[in-house]
């Protein structure tokens, strides 16, 4: 029986999926706060600029680590989130339920193209591993990588990255709003990397990104980070159903907070402080009640 709470949200999730489908085969418009139908790459270029400086600016108030650590153990720790193509010379942050998994899709395509190396001088022999963690390699090499290779980072409003590990089955909570108290009752570093915060996960102001990809445009902006990059991959772009799910997450988000109780929705946004201070995420519900996001 605890499990008729998730059946009940999918039944609910798959409707309005639906319904927010045939919205988008209606209209044109689609407004996500600093997005819009149409991107051309100087609007993605301008868009990945204001990602950047709110970035920054949070890790100046924020005093996060900005070093590498020369302790192995300490950098492993750090890193362990961190996956890299040594043939592509690619490194991205492994978020599950931002995009990360069509990403990986992409990537595995694009390294079975022969011609698709990009001829970067590293002081190390490249390895055409399918997917590598930055993690495994020495100071020398993590230096040299986050040196010359073009970094992407996935971002979502933790509150649906939330939401969906619950839709998933992750925890053995009977509701959600059991499972939002063992999330805060863990803490932002015990907990899954499923939930875990962007920041304690990618550290953003160790690593400096070059690309801040949005979940709910990533067709149009991976295209042109792609293409930027040097790696035209329009025809291996898979199939993204974010925009739709972005829509149906906007309504089932407020059905599933307001299951929550004020206490919670408090410790959510505290849990949640860092990202929500760190990136756009002005729609989520959790923004309103953030208030000492740097504490």
């Amino acid at each position: 029986m605890r499990f008729l709470p998730r059946l009940v949200i999918l039944a609910a999730l798959g409707i309005a999926t639906f319904l927010s489908w045939r919205l988008l085969l209606q209209s044109t418009a689609i407004n996500q706060g600093d997005l819009v139908a149409t991107l051309t790459l100087d609007t993605f270029l301008h868009i990945q600029q204001l990602r950047k400086k709110r970035l920054r600016a949070f890790c100046s108030r924020s005093g996060k680590a900005t070093a590498l650590p020369k302790n192995r153990e300490e950098r492993a720790r750090l890193l362990s989130s961190l996956r890299v193509s040594t043939k592509l010379d690619l490194l991205y942050c492994q978020v599950p339920s931002t995009g990360v998994e069509e990403w990986q899709e992409l990537l595995e395509k694009l390294e079975e193209k022969e011609n698709m190396t990009v001829p970067v001088l590293l002081p190390y022999p490249r390895w055409h591993a399918s997917e590598m963690q930055l993690s495994k390699f020495n100071l020398t090499e993590v230096e040299a990588v986050l040196g010359s290779y073009t970094k992407v980072l996935f971002i979502r409003d933790p509150f649906q990255r939330l939401i969906s590990a619950f839709m998933q089955g992750m925890g053995s909570s009977p509701s959600f709003s059991s499972f939002v108290q063992d999330v805060v009752d863990s803490g932002p570093h015990n907990t899954s990397t499923t939930w875990r915060p962007l920041v304690s996960l990618c550290r953003p102001c160790l690593i400096q990104y070059d690309y801040v990809v949005a979940f709910g445009s990533l067709r149009q902006e991976l295209g042109h980070l792609l293409r930027w990059a040097g790696l035209p991959a329009d025809s291996l772009l898979p199939e993204f159903t974010d925009t739709q799910v972005q829509w149906t997450y906007s309504w089932l988000s407020e059905q599933m907070f307001s299951e929550l109780s004020l206490q919670q929705k408090k410790q959510l946004s505290h849990f949640y402080r860092w990202d929500l201070s760190a990136f756009p995420f002005s729609s989520s519900l959790l923004t309103e009640l953030l208030s000492t996001p740097e504490t």
